[in-house]
């Protein structure tokens, strides 16, 4: 009885977090209805018996991602006006693409009710074993089935990291207000900025 109270409240928290997150017109708050809605799937997730996936909910998304996107949201000035120009522009485009992918999930259904289409069946080769927790059944599963995809994966990843650090990387020759260090101790005295201390009313020597 708890866990279905559970579920239900965490599947209408999840649901109005996600509506809120695309009708609220401030971004900031946006992101924040999209960090509770990742909060309460990682609930769901608990539920379910998968802690591993909760914990990547709340770690990586909630804890990297929509951070970043919080932090890039408040310090970006974001015209409002613009963003409501824009929304209206492309109004009929998102329609559009909604109404395809409405049209895909409904011939995809209509498939499958009428047999056309085959779905996989599990082996059970790769079955979980239960004397074991959820996390360690992912871990032997990735590190041995998996772990050339899972290399790759890593590898994916660090040129994404190195490819956006390349983009914001920034030349100190021609950064505005660098300091060269050797030009300033090799300088001529008699070209450096001299420091005078008149007395009041005597002026400064030229």
């Amino acid at each position: 009885m708890i866990q279905a109270i559970a579920f239900y409240l965490f599947a209408f928290l999840v649901i109005a977090s996600g509506v809120l997150t695309i009708m609220s017109r401030n971004p900031v708050h946006s992101v924040l209805w999209l960090i509770l809605a990742f909060f309460n799937a990682a609930g769901l997730m608990v539920l379910l018996g998968a802690e591993f996936i909760a914990m990547l909910l709340i770690v990586v998304y909630v804890g990297a991602v929509a951070v970043l996107f919080l932090f890039v949201v408040m310090m970006l000035d974001i015209d409002m006006a613009e963003m409501r120009a824009g929304f209206i522009k492309n109004f009929p485009l998102g329609i559009a693409i909604a109404l395809i992918l409405l049209a895909e999930l409904v011939l995809g259904i209509g498939a499958l009710n009428a047999g056309a289409l085959e779905l996989g069946t599990a082996t059970g080769a790769n079955a979980p074993d239960f004397a074991q927790s959820n996390i360690e059944n992912i871990g032997a599963l990735l590190y041995s089935e998996y772990i050339f995809i899972f290399e790759a994966a890593g590898l994916i990843l660090l040129v994404a990291m190195i490819g956006a650090i390349v983009l914001t990387h920034r030349d100190l020759k021609t950064t505005r207000g660098h300091q060269n260090i050797t030009r300033q101790v090799r300088r001529n005295p008699k070209e450096a900025t001299q420091l005078k201390q008149p007395t009041v009313g005597e002026g400064v020597e030229l």
